[in-house]
C-alpha cells in the first residue's frame, strides 16, 4: 500500500518528465535549449564519478548547514525574549515585520562587498534569510505554553534557564518543527542563489559556469541534482518531525 501511494505521489513529476522526453525528442525544442530527459539523467554517472557533482554539492551543503545553524540559534532566541520581554517584542517587532518579506538576495552585493565572494558572504545570506522564520516560529511556539504552568514550575524554584529548556523549549516543538521546514528549502535556495549570482564555486556557480558555455545537458543534471536535494532535506525535515514529535501528532 505504501508502495502504491508513493508512487501516486511521483504521477505527476513522471508526466513531466514524458512531455519533455517528448518534445525534445519530437525536435519541438532544439537540443541546446531542452535537451531530453533520457540524456540528462545519463550525463549524471559520469558527472558523479568525476567530481563535478559531490564536491560543489558538498561546497553548497555546508554553506547552507552553517548559515541555517547560525540562524536557528539566533533565531529561537531572540524569539523566546519576544515572547517574554515586552520591552523587546516592542523593539523587535517592527524590524521582524519590515525585513521578513523584503528579499534578502538584495543584501548579497553588500555583503560581497564585506566578506569577499568565498564562504562568508555565502553563509551570511542564508543565516539572514533563515533567521526571520525561526524568530516567528519560537515566538509562536512560546506563547502557546501555559502561564499556569510556567508559574508552577517557578514555585517549585525552576530557573530561568531552566524554565527555557525543561518548559518552554519542548512546548514550542511543534511550532519550531515547522519553522525548520519552512527555513530549510529558504537555506537551499539562498545558498544556490549566491553562487549563482557572486560566484564562489559551489553547486549554483557551476551551474551558470556550464551555462555560459553551452553545456545545456550538464546545466539540466545540476538543476536535477538542486530538486532533488531539496526534496531529499523536506523529506528528512518530515521524518525528524515524526520522530521529535511523536508524543504531539499522536
Amino acid at each position: 500500500m505504501r508502495v502504491l501511494l508513493s508512487l501516486a505521489k511521483l504521477y505527476p513529476l513522471l508526466l513531466v518528465a514524458i512531455a519533455w522526453e517528448l518534445a525534445a525528442r519530437a525536435g519541438l525544442v532544439r537540443p541546446i535549449f531542452l535537451p531530453p530527459v533520457s540524456t540528462v539523467i545519463a550525463a549524471l554517472p559520469a558527472l558523479f564519478w568525476s567530481g563535478d557533482i559531490l564536491a560543489p554539492l558538498g561546497t553548497s551543503l555546508y554553506r547552507a548547514a552553517l548559515g541555517l545553524a547560525v540562524a536557528m540559534i539566533v533565531g529561537i532566541g531572540l524569539g523566546f525574549l519576544m515572547a517574554r520581554v515586552r520591552w523587546i517584542k516592542w523593539l523587535l517587532d517592527p524590524l521582524v515585520s519590515l525585513a521578513f518579506p523584503s528579499p534578502k538576495v538584495a543584501f548579497l552585493p553588500i555583503f560581497v562587498l564585506w566578506f569577499g565572494i568565498d564562504h562568508l558572504s555565502k553563509i551570511a545570506l542564508v543565516a539572514i534569510t533563515c533567521v526571520f522564520p525561526f524568530i516567528i516560529a519560537a515566538e509562536a511556539g512560546a506563547r502557546t505554553v501555559s502561564r499556569t504552568q510556567l508559574w508552577a514550575a517557578e514555585t517549585m524554584g525552576t530557573s530561568r534557564s531552566g524554565l527555557v529548556f525543561r518548559i518552554i523549549l519542548p512546548g514550542s516543538l511543534p511550532s519550531l518543527m515547522s519553522g525548520v521546514r519552512i527555513a530549510v528549502p529558504f537555506a537551499l535556495v539562498s545558498a544556490f542563489t549566491a553562487e549563482m549570482i557572486a560566484g564562489g564555486g559551489g553547486l549554483g556557480g557551476d551551474l551558470i559556469y556550464a551555462q555560459r558555455f553551452f553545456e545545456t545537458t550538464t546545466v539540466f543534471a545540476l538543476l536535477l541534482v538542486m530538486l532533488v536535494t531539496g526534496y531529499l532535506a523536506d523529506a528528512l525535515v518530515l521524518g525528524l518531525r515524526r520522530r521529535v514529535l511523536r508524543w504531539h501528532e499522536g
